[in-house]
């Protein structure tokens, strides 16, 4: 066990090259950061990161922080980095700010049980960055017994870490005095695992509010669920209560769809009710050759529209006498005469189209 001055500009080099050495040895080391002191070893040599718990008498469970010295060092040791990171890391390192993120999964070490990940800190020390410059990433952890006051100087450290340390650094007392703030960068939102020297409202003022779940937008479901309604309104088909409703709601096409339907309650030609007039239609074949030959030829052109209607009469007009088929033309021909207003066959299929005319558009 050593002690090493790195204040005494003299014994600075000597101090940092002694440490390089103990590091590279595989050794322990106690540094001093801008938080607290650390316990230190090569973050890449399992058995000293091994001497590392034992000395501090933690677990695997219990992996160490990394220290870097640079923040391109951060890209090598991590990936799939949230974008806030670099705001604020550029904003709050180098400080007292550990964030947990994804490992790269090509780095070969052993830092006990990190579940894929690890916690990045770059110290605001001139004599830590100065060592981690030689040394590279350094497994760091407080310089301290677990369970134990956190080590604020290198008296501190060596009265509870004795002999497992090879070379103390001593740089003074602590400038904060207070462990680094711990933020877990690897879930959505992200997490304060320890409040430490810096506070939640530093994190939010430069990155801003990260520890809340955004909330949905309403506009990315608003057409989803306008698409959904309609999709339930299409599924009534071709019911009243729907071509109604579409009618009413302003739709060109609803007035259309209903008489295709069979929804027009105007009556069509095949739908009329019997008649009184029609009773003399049926007698217009039993005329006699005597009839004038325009009068002859315009019968078969009255009685195409009733070709349908069953000639029910026909019986009793083949015994009539011409006497009786002079009276029934009589009342035929004084109607068309005077003009009557009582319903030609031939005028009925004008009512059909003038009903539509009324219904909703």
């Amino acid at each position: 066990m050593s002690v090493h001055d790195t204040q005494n500009p003299e014994t600075r080099e000597d101090a940092l090259a002694a440490a390089v050495d103990a590091v590279r040895g595989g050794g322990l080391i106690v540094l001093p950061t801008d938080t607290v002191y650390g316990i230190g070893a090569d973050a890449f040599t399992p058995q000293a990161v091994q001497d590392l718990l034992e000395a501090k008498g933690r677990g695997r469970d219990t992996p160490p922080p990394v220290l870097i010295g640079d923040h391109a060092v951060l890209m090598a040791l991590a990936t799939d980095l949230p974008e806030y990171v670099e705001d604020l890391t550029d904003a709050l390192w180098p400080g007292a700010l550990t964030i947990i993120l994804t490992a790269q999964p090509s780095l070969t070490w052993d830092l006990g049980e990190t579940r894929g990940t690890v916690a990045l800190r770059m110290p605001e020390d001139e004599t830590a960055l100065e060592l981690l410059r030689r040394t590279g990433p350094l497994a760091v952890s407080s310089a301290n017994r677990h369970g134990k006051p956190a080590a604020t100087s290198v008296l501190d450290a060596a009265t509870q870490l004795g002999d497992a340390v090879e070379v103390y650094l001593d740089g003074g007392a602590a400038r904060i005095g207070a462990s680094s703030t711990i933020l877990d960068a690897t879930v959505t939102p992200a997490e304060i695992v320890r409040e430490g020297a810096i506070t939640k409202q530093q994190i939010i003022d430069v990155v801003g509010d990260i520890f809340t779940a955004p909330e949905p937008e309403p506009s990315e479901e608003e057409p989803e669920d306008a698409a959904g309604e309609q999709g339930e309104g299409g599924e009534t088909g071709t019911s009243t209560e729907s071509a109604e409703g579409a009618a009413s709601a302003g739709d060109p096409d609803a007035a259309t769809a209903g008489e295709a339907d069979g929804e027009d309650p105007a009556p069509s030609v095949l739908d009329l009710p019997s008649e009184p007039e029609l009773e003399s239609v049926p007698q217009g074949p039993a005329e006699t050759p005597l009839g004038a030959p325009g009068e002859a030829a315009a019968a078969p052109s009255d009685l195409a529209p009733s070709a349908s209607e069953p000639a029910t009469s026909e019986p009793s007009t083949a015994g009539s006498s011409t006497s009786e088929s002079s009276a029934s033309e009589s009342p035929a021909s004084e109607s068309s005469a005077s003009g009557s207003t009582a319903p030609a066959p031939e005028d009925r299929p004008d009512d059909g189209p003038a009903r539509p005319e009324h219904m909703p558009g």
